[in-house]
């Protein structure tokens, strides 16, 4: 990756840690702080794009999960809670918004009376397949101005740390 560049507000923070307190090691501050605030920048950018197709993050994730699912684009809520790592109590209030706006419906679970299953309508799929194309077209643009081995580095690098804190021990 690059390594000339523009000082940023991480490195001010830094700087007044170092003032403050020189007997610490702040360095983790400074990757950690990045990764957030890319985090939190990258949410406004993402956030922006789905607003052009009245959804929110969430909604977004949802449908998108429904639909990488494949044919017939139907799920368990249990799988869709599981994998969008909310409660399910949370996605039980979720559902009926999507319900509601007519881009999901229950279904009985033909292999389990007590629960039901979640699938796109036509409606939904056809919504999250414009959303998705404008998706992953905004996420190349936010990438364009990085070349293709730092991405490829960021990539490598971030996948050794995603690995770390998925780890059991967490290191």
């Amino acid at each position: 990756m690059a390594t000339e560049r523009k000082p940023d507000a991480v490195d001010a923070i830094l700087a007044q840690w170092h003032r403050e307190r020189p007997d610490l090691d702040v360095s983790p501050m400074g990757t950690i702080g990045r990764i957030k605030r890319c985090a939190a920048l990258l949410q406004r950018r993402l956030d922006e794009t789905f607003a052009a197709f009245n959804l929110s993050g969430w909604e977004f994730d949802v449908l998108a999960t429904l639909r990488r699912s494949g044919a017939p684009y139907c799920l368990a809520p249990t799988t869709l809670f599981s994998t969008l790592m909310v409660t399910s109590g949370t996605m039980t209030h979720r559902m009926g918004k999507l319900e509601a706006q007519g881009w999901i419906t229950r279904l009985p679970n033909p292999e389990d009376a007590r629960s039901s299953l979640v699938q796109l309508t036509p409606e939904g799929l056809a919504l999250i397949d414009r959303a998705v194309d404008a998706h992953v077209a905004n996420e190349h643009h936010i990438l364009a101005p990085l070349k293709a081995a730092d991405l490829a580095a960021l990539e490598a690098r971030l996948a050794l740390l995603l690995a770390a804190l998925e780890s059991p021990t967490g290191q």
